[in-house]
């Protein structure tokens, strides 16, 4: 495969502990959690009401996508979008299953909804009132990095910029033996196929292999999350590192290197 290439123009993170991407980026440098981190997200994007009642996993992505936006200075309505997900949100599927079971009736109409994969991505183009493209993936411990060849091939085709989302939430009841996560993690990229003087530049190249343990520190403290894939890449542009790899698949890896601005 050839390699792919983007600017890396904005970031946003979120994890338990650690609120933001600056927080992030300390921690993995070395510094402790902060004091004051709050126990969920709380997305900007969403009105007081419909924010209170949003999934966390909906909560999460729409957090990290708006910070990378900001980080980016780019208008959400005007990205093309990719959500990469693991799972979903298995609370609400979990919540349907044993309602099926013990009261059909009983089922809500909002959680319903809320229960397709690219719920996260639906509630991020209303909110914005974005009428471009969006991806929902999910590729189970390879999602991240299928996400991001999604998010390099639409640049490659002609998209000026692509917003990339990762995220996931806990498994629980009987699914989480099957399909294990633990906590919250959203991590987020505004990508662009133009040059930017002080922004690191990535490519990244699909080749065959497989991934070692992560070592950072981001990997280590979010490592029982489903979409912790991802964070052997923001170790690295913390850290200023210049390559990373991701599971791509079954022996194949997605090799990343960045050039740091």
């Amino acid at each position: 495969m050839s390699s792919l290439s983007a600017t890396i123009e904005g970031i946003g993170f979120w994890c338990n502990g650690l609120p933001d991407w600056p927080a992030a980026r300390a921690y993995a440098q070395g510094a402790g959690l902060p004091d004051d981190a709050p126990a969920r997200p709380s997305p900007q994007v969403l009105a007081p009401n419909e924010r209170r009642r949003a999934p966390e996993s909906v909560a999460v992505a729409l957090e990290v996508a708006l910070a990378a936006c900001l980080d980016a200075q780019q208008s959400p309505a005007t990205l093309a979008s990719v959500f990469a997900s693991t799972h979903g949100d298995l609370a609400i599927t979990d919540y349907m299953c044993s309602t099926l079971v013990e009261d059909p009736r009983a089922l809500s109409p909002t959680r319903f909804h809320n229960s397709v994969h690219n719920a996260a991505a639906g509630y991020w183009t209303i909110g914005n009132r974005c009428v471009r493209a969006t991806t929902a993936i999910s590729a189970f411990d390879a999602s991240f990095a299928q996400g991001l060849l999604e998010a390099l091939l639409q640049l490659a085709a002609g998209e000026p910029a692509v917003l990339l989302v990762g995220y996931d939430t806990a498994s629980p009841g009987p699914l989480a033996p099957i399909s294990h996560s633990e906590g919250t993690l959203g991590g987020a990229l505004v990508l662009s196929g133009a040059g930017h003087i002080g922004k690191p530049r990535l490519r990244a190249t699909l080749v065959d292999g497989n991934v070692q343990p992560a070592r950072g520190a981001l990997a280590r403290l979010a490592a029982g999350n489903a979409m912790a894939p991802m964070l052997p890449l923001f170790d690295a542009l913390a850290l200023g590192d210049d390559a990373a790899l991701l599971k791509a698949g079954p022996g194949r890896v997605l090799r990343v290197e960045i050039a740091h601005g």
